[in-house]
């Protein structure tokens, strides 16, 4: 986002490449995008919300509850728990306190129980099992 470098092919004529920026940190005129994401594995569909400020555990958690606002709740009007699977690290990791104390106000709001599993440290949890594998859906 914005005219960083990127390690990717653009070809331009070599008198006129365009100027960008070589180093990947905020510029205060140009601001900072936090994305994160929701992975519904059953419907093999994604949502992303992308904050103006920090990943920050609050954040996380607000963009589940969007993501349950907007799509969840409409694709699983019968459901009654949601499991939730969160990388190792980062602003929702098994570690982060303020992730774990802001799910009962999530779960008090919405009815629902919720569960959450953390993949080990190195593990790739983006990587999805083949179609038809995921959780089945009844009702």
């Amino acid at each position: 986002m914005g005219n960083f470098r990127n390690p990717g092919r653009e070809w331009y004529p070599q008198e006129s490449p365009p100027e960008v920026n070589v180093y990947d940190f905020p510029h205060r005129a140009e601001g900072q995008a936090s994305p994160y994401g929701v992975y519904d594995v059953t419907t093999h569909e994604g949502f992303v919300n992308v904050g103006t400020s920090h990943d920050t555990a609050e954040f996380a958690l607000m963009s589940v509850r969007r993501w349950w606002d907007l799509m969840g709740h409409q694709q699983y009007p019968e459901a009654t728990a949601l499991y939730l699977t969160a990388d190792g690290g980062g602003s929702n990791g098994h570690r982060v306190r303020l992730f774990k104390a802001e799910l009962p106000a999530f779960a008090n709001d919405t009815g629902l129980e919720i569960h959450v599993s953390h993949f080990p440290p190195g593990h790739w949890p983006y990587a999805h099992p083949p179609r038809g594998s995921g959780p089945s859906r009844t009702g």
